[in-house]
């Protein structure tokens, strides 16, 4: 699929979407194993973009990130409740909160998806399409930090 049908869009700070989520028929498609090739895909990537200090190094914490991921996107697009069992519900954007996620980093997130979805075969492109959106609109979710500061105060503190 042409990378360029992804498009990303720019959201305000904080705004979260409330979609309905991908049409999870794509899961028809991939399969589990699908999904954890995917996201080990993604992750691939990531490690080695300019976010890669977000994601533990390669080994056995990167592996169970990925494992994680992948237990939610299976979870999320009808596949067994594997995340629910194991970590309870997602509430992925308070499990994010200690990690500083900025417009800028989602953006980088999101290009990474964007390679590992435009090499998808026999899928066909509307839920690719469908699934690209849902990530575009939920990866806002986690962006908790703004890139720069809104203002600065040009405040002389005196020494004593």
């Amino acid at each position: 699929m042409d990378i360029t049908q992804f498009k990303i869009t720019e959201m305000p700070f904080g705004l979260r979407l409330r979609s309905l989520g991908p049409d999870m028929t794509i899961f028809d498609y991939l399969k589990e194993e699908g999904v954890r090739r995917m996201v080990n895909d993604h992750y691939e990537l990531l490690v080695e973009s300019s976010i890669k200090d977000l994601f533990p190094p390669r080994g056995e914490l990167l592996e169970g990130a990925k494992n994680r991921s992948a237990d939610f996107f299976v979870q999320r697009l009808g596949g067994p409740q594997y995340y629910k069992i194991s970590r309870g519900n997602p509430m992925l954007a308070n499990r994010h909160l200690p990690f500083k996620i900025t417009p800028k980093s989602r953006i980088v997130w999101l290009d990474c998806y964007r390679l590992v979805l435009s090499k998808f075969e026999g899928i066909p492109d509307d839920l690719i399409l469908s699934f690209w959106k849902w990530l575009d609109e939920f990866s806002n979710w986690m962006v908790n930090q703004h890139d720069e500061p809104q203002f600065r105060m040009n405040i002389k503190i005196p020494r004593q």
